[in-house]
Order: structure tokens, then C-alpha cells, then sequence
């Protein structure tokens, strides 16, 4: 795989009736309202964002929706995963028909995974659907969160368990975007960056692994190229799969675990972020499938140092303050939307691209394994 020019890039999530465009490059959001205004015909829009990102691109976004003729509202929320919690949504909802928007408006959702989500769900909702378009700022969301319709919040049980499939009409993935990321959030985005080449693509894994990486956290043509792979990744299984009745499971790599995490530490991103659960997780999905006799030793060894070279975590003991017991893991995961008729679902591989959809785990296993892995 060879990184490219940075040039602007579409790739089409290609469904019947309601297909989209997401658009990849630098600086693209000085131009996002007239995008939008190409892409769908609407009034007025409410723009959700959280008051970390609102700070760097709200001004931006607010001037281009101005030159485009779409009347606008902003709602800035409390940046952080609690935000993705019934106060806000309900705040949310309250914004939309307190600025009078119609279902032919739309919401656009200004900021990473956690704004996307949200403000999806409220447009989801809100009169009953409404028009709905992503601006990602964060590497998480361009490659994962803001494409394909999934929409929700969390609940005390656990995460996204409350939630629509709602598609956006169009998603506008500005790379210089992430400039402004700590390096924290870079590297937690990186890990469902370097997922899809773990589920099929063992190509671009490798491509990852020999170093193209760098230039993704550090802003090299890499990162365009990483996007756009993801995307097109994602889309082909989305068109697929729209609401993960089959294969678009395997877009959940590590997320058993790492969601089961991330509910423990009670959405605690001091401790956590989505990002770094994914990361344990996907280590913790090979290591289970060596113990299952799935893979040889040397595929989740690789995959750790991996995500080790990176800076990211791969083992429980690497949840600041601990991650819970065995079996408190093992009930978190019970809660996991895979779960059907009480079976354990899980996506684990045969090797490094082999990704596959194991159903009826036993959890005397996981829980074997577990306590291996909190020893």
C-alpha cells in the first residue's frame, strides 16, 4: 500500500434509495455548507458540538453554513463519553424544536464519536426523523463511528444499548481536523484504524505495521490514504449488512471486551476511552482465540506489539484503577447487543486478516480465560 497525494477523495456508502458521499481531505470544512447545500436541500440546520471542539472549527463551520444560505442554531455540549446519556439527549431534542427545525432540516453533529452518536439518535428522533449530517473531528469517528447509521446512547448497563440505525446524508471527514487532537486521542482513533486490516485487509495491516502508522498520528499523506481505506472498508460491509444482521458484526473486533470495559470503569475517561477499550479488546479477542486453538502464538503476539509500538494498551492491567473481577467482566459482556437467547457472541480469527463470527461461546471459557488474564 503506498500513501497518496493529499487530494480530496470520495467514497459512496452505496444503499438503495438513500445512498451518501463521505468526503476525505484537508480543509474541507470552510467549504462544508455548500457541500451540504449540494448534497441535500434543506432550510436550516441545528449544529450539536461539544464545547472542546466548538472551540477550534464552531466559528468555521458557522461562517460556511452563512455563505451557503442555511439559517443555523449551535448546541455545545460537555465534551467527554457521558455526554452519550438520556440529560442530553433529551437537551438535544429540546434545541431541535425549540429552533423551530423541520423534518426536512437537518442536525449536524460537530465533533468525534460521542457528538456523532448523540446527535444522530436526536435526529433519529426528533419529529419523528429528520435530515442528519457528520462532520467527524476526531481520527475515531472519520474512520468508524460517523459512517454506516448507527446512532445511540449509553445506558448504566452498558454502552449503545439504546439507539436507531439512522443514516446521515452526507459525512465530511476534514483530516486537518485532528491537528488539534491530543496525542491520547490520536492513538485511541488509531485502533479502529488499524481494526479493519485485522478483520480482512492483512495487506494494510502490514502496511501499518511497517511504519506507515507514524504518518498517520503525525499528519503525513498516510493519514488520507488510512481514511479512505477504512472508509471503503466500512461502506462495502455496511451496503452489505445495514443493520448487522450478518457479517457487519465483524465491525465489532475487540468491542465485547473493550465495551464490557468501558462500562466498568463507568464511561470514566480519565481511565478509559473508547478507543484504548477497543485496543484491549482486539488484543484480548487473539489471545482467546490462540487459547481456543484458532490461531498460533504468533498472531496475537504480533498484534500486541503492535499496538504496543503505538502507545496503546492491550492488557486488563493496563486500565488505570483495574478493570473489575472475572466474573463482573463476564456479566458486563452478558449485556453485550451480540447476545442472543442468552449465547455469547464473538468476533475472533484464524489469523491476521481472518476474522470470523463465533456464536454460542461457552462462558465457562471466557471466564477461564479472563481469570487468566487478570492473574
Amino acid at each position: 500500500m503506498i500513501a497518496t497525494a493529499q487530494t480530496t477523495r470520495t467514497v459512496k456508502v452505496d444503499l438503495a434509495g438513500r445512498s451518501y458521499d463521505i468526503l476525505i481531505g484537508r480543509n474541507l470544512l470552510p467549504g462544508a455548507g455548500e457541500a451540504i447545500a449540494s448534497a441535500m436541500k434543506i432550510r436550516g440546520c441545528l449544529i450539536v458540538t461539544d464545547a472542546i471542539v466548538a472551540g477550534h472549527h464552531l466559528a468555521t463551520l458557522e461562517a460556511s453554513l452563512g455563505a451557503a444560505g442555511i439559517a443555523h442554531a449551535s448546541l455545545v455540549l460537555p465534551a467527554g463519553e457521558k455526554t452519550k446519556s438520556w440529560p442530553f439527549l433529551e437537551q438535544t431534542v429540546e434545541a431541535i424544536l425549540a429552533n423551530r427545525l423541520e423534518r426536512g432540516d437537518a442536525v449536524v453533529a460537530l465533533g468525534g464519536g460521542v457528538i456523532g452518536d448523540l446527535a444522530g439518535f436526536a435526529s433519529a428522533i426528533a419529529r419523528r426523523g429528520m435530515r442528519f449530517v457528520q462532520v467527524p473531528t476526531s481520527l475515531l469517528a472519520q474512520v468508524d463511528s460517523s459512517v454506516g447509521g448507527k446512532t445511540g446512547i449509553n445506558s448504566p448497563v452498558g454502552k449503545n444499548l439504546v439507539g436507531a440505525f439512522h443514516q446521515p446524508g452526507i459525512v465530511i471527514a476534514d483530516t486537518g481536523l485532528l491537528d488539534t487532537l491530543s496525542p491520547r486521542e490520536m492513538k485511541a482513533g488509531y485502533a479502529e484504524v488499524v481494526k479493519y486490516g485485522l478483520i480482512d485487509r492483512p495487506d494494510f495491516f502490514e502496511w501499518l505495521e511497517a511504519g506507515a502508522w507514524r504518518g498517520i498520528l503525525a499528519g503525513g499523506p498516510e493519514r488520507e490514504e488510512a481514511v479512505a481505506v477504512a472508509c471503503s472498508a466500512k461502506a462495502a460491509i455496511v451496503a452489505r449488512d445495514e443493520t448487522e444482521t450478518g457479517d457487519r458484526a465483524l465491525l465489532n473486533l475487540g468491542h465485547t471486551f473493550g465495551h464490557a470495559l468501558e462500562a466498568l470503569v463507568q464511561y470514566d475517561g480519565a481511565r478509559l476511552v473508547h478507543g484504548e477499550g477497543v485496543a484491549i479488546g482486539m488484543a484480548m479477542a487473539h489471545r482467546f482465540s490462540q487459547k481456543l486453538g484458532l490461531c498460533s502464538q504468533e498472531v496475537p503476539s504480533r498484534v500486541a506489539a503492535h499496538l504496543q509500538a503505538v502507545g496503546l494498551p492491550t492488557r486488563l492491567a493496563d486500565v488505570p484503577g483495574g478493570a473489575g473481577s472475572p466474573d463482573a467482566i463476564l456479566d458486563a459482556i452478558r449485556q453485550d447487543k451480540k447476545v442472543s437467547r442468552g449465547a455469547l457472541t464473538f468476533i475472533l480469527t484464524r489469523g491476521i486478516g481472518r476474522s470470523f463470527i463465533a456464536k454460542d461461546v461457552s462462558a465457562e471459557k471466557v471466564l477461564d480465560f479472563l481469570k487468566e488474564e487478570a492473574a
